[in-house]
């Protein structure tokens, strides 16, 4: 069965999702991010199929996320290494941490430490403006596209509380 590209759809989570969305992408990423660069520790860390670790990665170089950057010559082996793409993910990566420990597991795994201050730290979402946490009723979206949401700019909460429909980028009428 072949999954539906969402790449072409005129909104940026689709996007993301089509790129990253699968069950193995983000843990091959949090590898990454954990300090594991080489192919084979990657395989290791994860248990995955070489032939899936190899898809991911290339999809992942592909993308502009890593590059390959060889290490060795004889023969020749690469490690994987974050682009400033790849790195500009973290943030959105650490919010999933946070939320999976919050809402899904008994134990918090792995623990962030801010090496700037020494000092254990979550990812929290914030205003650019004003530096408030963002909730999602305090938040409106407004479309910009060639798709609009009927009625223009309103909360999560809005749409929660009146039950007005969305508009999917197919057309398609939902709740």
């Amino acid at each position: 069965m072949r999954r539906t590209s969402f790449a072409q759809w005129p909104c940026s989570i689709a996007r993301a999702m089509d790129l990253l969305g699968d069950q193995w992408t983000l843990l091959v990423l949090r590898e990454v991010y954990l300090g594991e660069r080489r192919f084979d520790r990657i395989q290791a860390e994860l248990g995955i199929a070489r032939n899936t670790l190899t898809e991911r990665l290339d999809r992942l170089v592909g993308a502009g996320l890593l590059v390959r950057e060889r290490y060795q010559d004889r023969p020749t082996r690469y490690e994987y290494v974050l682009t400033d793409m790849g790195r500009d993910f973290w943030p959105a990566l650490a919010a999933i941490m946070r939320w999976g420990e919050r809402w899904l597991t008994e134990d918090r795994p792995v623990r962030l430490r801010h090496s700037t201050c020494g000092h254990e730290t979550e990812a929290v979402v914030t205003c650019s403006a004003c530096g408030d946490p963002l909730a999602v009723r305090e938040v409106e979206a407004e479309h910009l596209g060639a798709r609009s949401m009927p009625g223009g700019a309103r909360s999560a909460e809005g749409v929660e509380r009146s039950g007005q429909a969305h508009v999917t980028p197919n057309g398609v009428a939902g709740r």
